[in-house]
């Protein structure tokens, strides 16, 4: 089983593409990639998801892609035809985890209680997504499962933002933290991509 860190290297913020439009979501990966950003997620929520995957693929070669928000066998094959570089799922269950249990790539599978996690680790995975983190426990809830589940780490998504993000980051069972704040709806409306690239960059310096 291939280990989402193993994509991430150092990089410790999942900067997450939300976009309408495979332009939207060029623009989105170049502002991040003009960041430094080595990684990032799509999530698969609108009708250009797909199409985003395929663009940023072509058009930015050496940036990792992954497919956020698959919930289902039909959606983790749209992705991994796309050209995925990982999977992402909000949540598990035993039908989902038996699809994912050949996924060529790497997948970080979504938590959002202990007996989820346990269904995660029952199947192979010491990395793990906690999601939504905030409504989920945060940091309190990641610091108790530290001695509950050892040797599994998270990638916490879901209420993280430029205040928080050091909280989350300082526990030693965290690898890294996603969110959509470093690519605000209100800047993708207005095309201020700079303030994309800025928000990126002051993220992986808060680090």
């Amino acid at each position: 089983m291939k280990l989402f860190s193993t994509l991430m290297g150092e990089q410790t913020l999942l900067p997450i593409i939300q976009a309408n439009t495979v332009e939207e979501g060029l623009q989105i990966g170049k502002a991040m990639a003009d960041a430094g950003i080595g990684l990032v997620e799509v999530v698969l929520r609108t009708d250009a998801s797909i199409d985003i995957i395929r663009a940023l693929k072509k058009a930015l070669p050496n940036l990792k892609v992954g497919a956020g928000t698959v919930i289902s066998e039909r959606i983790y094959q749209q992705a991994i035809e796309a050209g995925s570089d990982f999977i992402v799922t909000p949540t598990i269950s035993p039908t989902l985890l038996k699809c994912l249990a050949d996924s060529p790539v790497p997948v970080l599978p979504g938590v959002s209680d202990p007996a989820s996690i346990l269904l995660a680790v029952e199947h192979g995975y010491k990395e793990v997504k906690l999601f939504p983190a905030s409504l989920s426990g945060g940091v309190p809830f990641l610091s108790a499962m530290s001695s509950v589940f050892k040797g599994i780490s998270f990638c916490p998504t879901g209420g993280i933002n430029e205040k928080n993000q050091h909280e989350y980051l300082a526990l030693k069972n965290v690898i890294a933290v996603g969110g959509t704040w470093v690519a605000k709806s209100e800047w993708v409306a207005n095309q201020e991509w700079s303030k994309i690239t800025d928000a990126c960059a002051q993220a992986c310096k808060a680090e």
